[in-house]
């Protein structure tokens, strides 16, 4: 196996490790609460990346990447797992979890005013597509009418919005970083100052007491060191592998992170779900395609 291919096997590797996140995201939230459960979990994945990879220089990382870049960071990752982790039900993460892969359609459009990208005019019809993919899982979860969707939605609006919150806050991640980093990266750095934030959280709020068992510990050593994994993985793939290969995969991650998430959590979804999840997918591979071939072409989005 050439260099290119086992580059490539490795980013695969890394999508297939992020499409395990939200059905442990909701059983670690379970076992430990939304707020120390997230907390545990980031606090692992900062200690793995900063043994095997060290924290970067901030003397060297540009001041605005450090600050807007950190801040849309951590806002994603603590948006996204107290999403999971509050949703009333498992069907209801599984929904929160399909509303978080707007990002890739979003982050596109939003390069169009960040980046200057240019596109094709059927990007417009992908962007409608992927919401309406989502307005299709959420309405039926709703009770399958308009009305019974926006009534499920006030009786928990929180974890509703901090999805929303999550999508647009990686999208402008992406975009941000492309456009200020420099070249730079401060994730390890992140990834510290997100488990910081989660424990000051959960210090000056009322939360469950942390508890272990053989079961939950073992979850959360697998999320904590395979998100580490995952994001050093991905770094190579793009890197050295096949780029096309990797940025069309990762389009259909909703796909496996709905499948393995279900699996995980016991859950049946209903065809509804499924043809929303292939609405969310075939909408942002639209999106993709009407970027392509553009000098200007934004690189492949970091995968959350």
């Amino acid at each position: 196996m050439s260099s290119s291919s086992r580059s490539t096997a490795i980013g695969l590797i890394a999508i297939l490790l992020w499409s395990t996140s939200v059905g442990l995201l909701r059983s670690i939230s379970e076992h430990f609460g939304a707020t120390g459960g997230a907390a545990l979990i980031y606090t692992v994945s900062a200690i793995c990346l900063s043994v095997s990879q060290g924290l970067p220089k901030i003397s060297i990382i540009p001041r605005r990447y450090l600050w807007s870049g950190g801040i849309l960071f951590v806002c994603y990752e603590i948006c996204f797992a107290l999403a999971i982790g509050l949703a009333e039900t498992r069907a209801q993460a599984l929904e929160l979890g399909l509303i978080n892969y707007l990002w890739p359609c979003l982050t596109i459009v939003m390069s169009l005013f960040i980046n200057g990208q240019r596109s094709r005019v059927w990007l417009w019809p992908g962007l409608i597509l992927t919401l309406a993919g989502v307005m299709l899982v959420m309405q039926d979860s709703g009770g399958g009418s308009l009305p019974a969707m926006w009534h499920n939605i006030e009786r928990n609006p929180l974890p509703y919005s901090l999805a929303f919150t999550a999508a647009i806050a990686w999208a402008l991640y992406c975009n941000l970083t492309r456009r200020i980093s420099e070249g730079h990266s401060g994730v390890n750095l992140f990834f510290c100052a997100t488990a910081i934030v989660l424990w000051i959280k959960y210090s000056v709020t009322q939360q469950p007491p942390i508890s272990f068992s053989v079961s939950a510990t073992l979850q959360l050593l697998f999320m904590g060191i395979s998100t580490a994994v995952a994001y050093s993985a991905w770094n190579l793939g793009i890197q050295r592998g096949n780029m096309t290969l990797l940025a069309t995969t990762s389009y259909f991650t909703p796909v496996s992170s709905a499948l393995i998430a279900s699996l995980w959590l016991g859950l049946r979804p209903g065809l509804p779900f499924w043809q929303g999840v292939m609405m969310v997918v075939g909408g942002s591979l639209i999106c993709w395609l009407a970027t392509r071939n553009y000098s200007a072409s934004p690189s492949q989005p970091q995968e959350p």
